[in-house]
């Protein structure tokens, strides 16, 4: 995995992206790939909050199901164009993550996972119950795709495929951005310890919500870039087995890495769609698979790696430092 170090990897990565639809055998993969995209920018906002800061938000696939929703509905029952929605989507977002987030950081470890459990069964249940505005149980038809930018159209399979692709990219350098800066050095203060990053002069309160809020705002856009791809939008999208789903993915890839979610989202993906033809029994091949992942590498794949690169780094250098302090004991000792 040496070869992703550096621009040069993420080069190779870009390019094989691109790439791709070249070598798609049809529509189908090319539509499997954009989902892929667009699960992996919720998954990096996912990754933000969790790995990087240390709460384990059990809400994240319900906050992509208020992204969704705010789409649907307001380019379905109030003729809205699509962009303005998208943006309307990201803004809903951050305010309920805001909100939400002032009374559930409050908590800490497993005691605020367990409200944010709580908070996703409640907007699962308002998506399913509030007809009126949801639709309900019908769920939501005929959300119409990105309209054109220009002389640039969204209404194919292929174009839909490089326009998730491109906000992916420029998630991702957000992500890297952030997560490289005093900022970012800050939530990772707060993960390893919240009395040290105290102690440093961190504001807890405010750098855990600003965490809250950018993670979900990347779950609201990838909710909106679903409902303009997918078209359709049942409550089954704001469920716990969404937000199970991006765990699993952070977990496979590498928690707490730019790569990781990335990976793990493909992986994942790419493998329970060469399960179909097993069906209904696909979950007993992929179930043990993702056990024995976890047991043998439990930092996930890209973490694991970081880790055991970090420790062959460690043990060469101490060898190198082995002969100079023997050599210079020995000169105490002459002398």
């Amino acid at each position: 995995m040496n070869w992703l170090q550096g621009k040069t990897g993420w080069a190779l990565l870009a390019v094989a992206a691109l790439a791709f639809p070249l070598f798609a055998q049809n529509n189908y993969l090319i539509s499997v790939a954009t989902q892929a995209f667009i699960m992996a920018i919720a998954a990096l906002g996912l990754n933000l909050i969790t790995g990087y800061t240390g709460q384990f938000n059990l809400a994240h696939g319900a906050f992509m199901a208020v992204g969704a929703y705010t789409v649907g509905i307001l380019t379905v029952d109030h003729h809205v164009p699509f962009w303005i929605a998208f943006l309307a989507a990201g803004l809903t977002t951050a305010v309920l993550g805001f909100f939400i987030g002032l009374l559930s950081l409050r908590l800490r470890g497993h005691y605020f996972s367990i409200f944010t459990l709580c908070v996703s069964y409640i907007m699962f249940l308002l998506i399913e119950k509030w007809e009126s505005l949801t639709h309900g149980p019908v769920g939501i038809m005929g959300i119409p795709a990105p309209t054109g930018i220009g002389p640039l159209q969204f209404g194919t399979p292929l174009a839909q495929y490089y326009l998730v692709l491109a906000f992916l990219v420029l998630g991702l350098w957000i992500m890297a951005r952030i997560v490289r800066s005093l900022l970012g050095r800050s939530f990772m203060a707060v993960r390893n310890s919240d009395d040290l990053a105290e102690a440093l002069g961190i504001d807890l309160m405010r750098t855990k919500t600003l965490s809250f809020v950018l993670s979900v705002v990347y779950a609201g856009f990838a909710g909106a870039l679903y409902a303009g791809q997918v078209r359709f939008l049942g409550p089954d999208l704001a469920s716990e087995a969404v937000t199970f789903d991006l765990v699993m993915f952070v977990l496979v890839g590498g928690i707490g890495t730019l790569l990781g979610p990335l990976l793990g989202t493909f992986l994942v993906t790419w493998l329970t769609q060469s399960l179909q033809f097993l069906q209904d029994y696909r979950m007993v091949v992929f179930g043990p698979v993702l056990i024995a992942l976890i047991i043998f590498l439990p930092d996930g794949i890209v973490g694991t790696w970081l880790k055991r690169r970090a420790q062959r780094a460690d043990a060469a250098q101490a060898a190198k430092a082995a002969p100079t302090g023997a050599v210079t004991q020995e000169a105490k000792s002459n002398a």
